[in-house]
């Protein structure tokens, strides 16, 4: 597995990551805990050394899961976690947000235990909390840093302006945002801001929650458990219109001999070299299928090819979950 940096940070991760949320949350009910963990360590012996969770999937039980599959590797692998919610204990209900200060130094020591180490090595704000300003955000996980309970700083779903403040009161090792051929906003101003700064990029739902992948029939229908089951950009309508990504994906797809999942990864490891997408999965044969994107060259001519055909098709639908909205 080729590796990547994330910006100027020096922190080396496979070129492509594991997201690990859908193993417990947010894509139906959570699968075989022993099922998962074989995904899990048959990443690592796949190349992988970069795995995504946070305390919200479940909320808890993600970071449990990957506490307990990497615990035998810890040392080969870099595990990133994210703080930013207000979840009651007992009932594990999402009240709302919350990075006070005392809060996420809270929040770091429950996320060490769940994970079974002594570092978080990328500690990521999960949503910007319009109620606490994003230099006390970034001086708490300074001190976590100065303490070496964490070892980078990370930001998700943020803008620009947020970031260039965060940034200033301690580097911010990379972003967090969706990306992919049908989200596409962060180009405007986020990834300038992330290559002016010397920020790596992690593209979250590299493959439209699924939907890149050619395997979600505009016809489908998806569990309650399942985000997707409430997401304007999967209601029928729009799935129908927004096939026409899928068609464009596999014409090139069939050119290159590769599946439209793969160039759907390929086209984003080919736009910056500082970008590691996490697409998820609970098996270890799309885990491979996905993998193999990192061995496909996009050209300059095969992006504009795919760029100009995805330009004059519209996307259906807002997104599930938006980014920041102060900034």
């Amino acid at each position: 597995m080729k590796k990547r940096i994330l910006g100027e940070s020096g922190l080396e991760v496979s070129a492509l990551g594991l997201g690990c949320m859908g193993m417990s949350a947010n894509y139906g009910p959570a699968e075989d805990k022993r099922q998962m963990v074989a995904v899990l360590r048959g990443a690592v012996e796949r190349g992988v050394t970069f795995f995504d969770t946070a305390e919200v999937y479940g909320p808890f039980t993600n970071e449990e899961l990957v506490g307990e599959g990497l615990a035998p590797v810890r040392d080969q692998v870099v595990i990133a976690t994210k703080f930013g919610f207000d979840i009651d204990p007992q009932t594990r209900e999402r009240k709302g947000f919350d990075s006070r200060p005392e809060h996420i130094r809270a929040v770091c020591e429950a996320s060490l235990k769940r994970l079974q180490t002594d570092r978080i090595d990328l500690f990521y704000q999960h949503r910007v909390d319009p109620q606490v300003p994003i230099e006390e955000v970034a001086g708490a996980v300074k001190e976590l840093i100065a303490a070496g309970k964490v070892r980078h700083f990370g930001l998700s779903e943020v803008g620009s302006d947020t970031l260039r403040r965060a940034h200033a009161v301690h580097p911010v090792a990379a972003v967090q945002n969706e990306y992919s051929l049908w989200a596409r906003d962060v180009e405007a101003e986020v990834l300038p801001t992330c290559e002016e700064l010397g920020i790596g990029f992690v593209p979250w739902s590299p493959l439209g929650q699924g939907f890149l992948t050619g395997k979600v029939e505009p016809s489908a229908t998806f569990d309650k458990a399942d985000v997707r089951s409430w997401f304007p950009r999967f209601a029928p309508e729009a799935m129908k219109a927004n096939q026409a990504l899928v068609d464009l994906l596999n014409r090139v797809a069939a050119q290159m001999q590769a599946t439209p999942a793969q160039i759907a990864l390929a086209w984003l490891l080919a736009k910056k070299s500082w970008i590691v997408p996490i697409p998820g999965t609970r098996k270890l044969h799309r885990l491979e299928e996905n993998l193999a994107s990192a061995d496909i060259e996009l050209t300059a001519d095969d992006l504009r090819e795919v760029e100009d055909a995805a330009a004059k098709i519209e996307v259906r639908g807002a997104r599930g979950t938006g980014r920041e909205q102060h900034a």
